[in-house]
């Protein structure tokens, strides 16, 4: 019998915002994961990058303006080191959680590049903030390359476009591993973004929304369940007010109709939804799930968390 399929897309608490938190929480993190191995199932690891991308974008530009025999480093260049930085933390603490248990499987992670369409309008809104805070003769600079600031503070700050991934350039590997019963990290950050120009991948600047990037990998792997842990236990309605709605079921109808409505925010629990509805109606007997990391195995079997079916 086919083992059943789990693309699990890891938020911010699963990783830290450096490089002494990072190591302290994928140990946490690999054990929740290896809850699930442990328990029959397939898993393909993906997850949010912004931090560890913006430590890596400020630390090699402000490098390059003290030393001018460097050249500041692109976003997608930013995006590769922050991939494999990542990958290595957590599949050296899920190799390490999984011996423990005796369990021997092998964990890659792949370095993922996504395609975005330069002509979708989401490529034209900025809306992810990154990066080192400059002052206004930087900020100027910037907008004179044609980059994007926003003031923040008594500073600016870059900020770019969080287009829509259309395909994952190395979905073939990633599907081998996974047939193979490995275990793979993949598309973290929603993947290295690039445009393709004839046989070519030229980087993008930009930030992939990381909920829709899941959202496409686990169609593409025909996976069973996705799985967005986040800092909230369940989604809930009237977020914010004196009047929520905790809900632990919904179906994507539903989820449609909220969304609608202007129950979830952009960038937060809008693309994470939107994701899950557009996964489920891929394929038949599938869900989604969403809830926060101390919930997760609980999630999964149906016990917490928000299911959408």
């Amino acid at each position: 019998m086919a083992k059943k399929r789990l693309v699990l897309a890891l938020g911010h608490d699963a990783l830290g915002t450096n490089l002494p938190k990072q190591k302290a929480a994928v140990e946490k993190t690999a054990k929740i994961i290896a809850d699930f191995i442990q328990e029959g199932w397939q898993a393909a690891i993906t997850c949010g990058n912004t931090p560890q991308l913006g430590m890596i974008h400020t630390a090699l530009n402000e490098f390059a303006k003290e030393h001018p025999e460097y050249t500041p480093a692109p976003m997608s260049v930013c995006s590769a080191m922050s991939q494999g930085y990542i990958g290595y933390d957590l599949q050296n603490a899920l190799r390490t959680e999984l011996i423990r248990r005796g369990i021997y499987k092998p964990v890659s992670t792949i370095l993922t590049q996504v395609t975005v369409d330069p002509y979708d309008e989401s490529s034209y809104r900025p809306m992810k903030v990154i990066g080192r805070i400059m002052n206004a003769e930087e900020a100027k600079a910037e907008e004179g390359k044609g980059n994007y600031v926003v003031k923040e503070g008594d500073g600016f700050r870059r900020i770019v476009a969080a287009p829509k991934p259309v395909a994952i350039v190395e979905i073939d590997a990633i599907r081998a591993l996974m047939d193979a019963d490995q275990l793979v990290i993949a598309a973290a950050g929603g993947g290295i973004p690039v445009m393709e120009q004839g046989t070519h991948l030229k980087g993008a600047s930009a930030v992939i929304e990381k909920d829709r990037a899941a959202g496409l990998l686990a169609k593409e792997l025909d996976a069973d369940v996705l799985m967005f842990l986040t800092g909230v236990d369940n989604v809930v309605l009237n977020y914010g007010s004196g009047n929520e709605v905790l809900l632990d079921r919904m179906t994507a109808q539903d989820a449609e109709t909220y969304a609608a409505d202007g129950h979830f925010k952009a960038g937060s629990m809008l693309p994470k939804v939107e994701a899950s509805v557009d996964f489920i109606r891929a394929g038949k007997g599938r869900k989604a799930v969403i809830t926060s990391m101390e919930k997760a195995k609980e999630s999964l079997a149906g016990k917490a968390g928000t299911t959408i079916e």
